[in-house]
């Protein structure tokens, strides 16, 4: 919700990346009913699937380039935590991988891609201060 600060531990937000995204987001757009919306990734663009007839983003269809070039195709969910440079160190700490370290999102706060000891992949995600 716009102004509010996501809970700790609430799943809030969902991408998936894939090679060719213009191709998997028809599939889904199909198949679920999102209206699309395009997002300009400076020389290519990635998807915003919003709830039909909202501009309510519920998840975005990325292609697995710039940023996303390092990851398999996956739906990756992002979990709000409260400091991220010390969820990371517990990761480590677990037995757990860290597939991309801490970097800014601007806006949106901080993340990092983690990988379990199951070898699950998830983001974690500190919004802004």
């Amino acid at each position: 919700m716009a102004g509010e600060t996501p809970r700790v531990g609430a799943i809030t937000w969902a991408d998936l990346t894939v090679p060719n995204a213009d191709e998997v987001r028809g599939f889904y757009r199909d198949v679920v009913g999102y209206d699309v919306v395009e997002l300009d990734m400076g020389g290519y663009s990635d998807y915003c699937m919003n709830v039909p007839g909202t501009e309510t983003t519920v998840a975005g269809v990325c292609h697995a380039r710039g940023p996303n070039a390092d990851l398999p195709p996956m739906w990756l969910i992002y979990i709000t935590v409260s400091d991220l440079a010390a969820s990371v160190a517990k990761v480590k700490e677990l037995g757990g991988k860290v597939i991309r370290e801490p970097k800014s999102m601007g806006e949106w706060g901080s993340m990092a891609v983690i990988e379990d000891p199951a070898g699950a992949v998830a983001a974690l995600i500190e919004p802004p201060k």
